[in-house]
């Protein structure tokens, strides 16, 4: 997904400077998934996508805020949005906070680290 495949809200358009997409574009993804798919049972259900667990991490982790926050934060922003991978602007969530309370508890603050170092770079 590019930038440009991205449907923001009254169809603007995202700034490819914007720090959040800056560290979208930094991150190996497939990388990530690969690891973080292996901490779960072959066959069971389907889980919410490695980079949305990852990335509720690094915003998490950036902004220092609960679980509910980093839901909020997510939905009132179409550049977290895009960080996460979603296709297009929405203000129906795909997770609650009870699933970053998992996400939180599968990826440790070590792990997240790197990135928001990274974020913070992009100033």
């Amino acid at each position: 997904m590019s930038i440009y495949d991205f449907l923001p809200p009254y169809h603007g358009e995202l700034s490819g400077r914007n720090r959040w997409m800056l560290l979208a574009d930094a991150i190996d993804w497939d990388q990530f998934e690969k690891s973080y798919s292996e901490l779960f049972a072959p066959g069971g259900k389907a889980a919410i996508s490695a980079r949305i667990a990852l990335g509720c991490r690094i915003i998490q982790l950036h902004y220092r805020v609960s679980d509910r926050e980093v839901v909020s934060l997510v939905q009132e922003s179409p550049y977290l949005q895009y960080f996460l991978g979603m296709e297009s602007f929405t203000d129906q969530m795909p997770f609650s906070a009870r699933t970053v309370a998992r996400f939180r508890a599968r990826i440790p603050d070590r792990a997240v680290r790197p990135a928001v170092k990274l974020l913070r770079s992009f100033r």
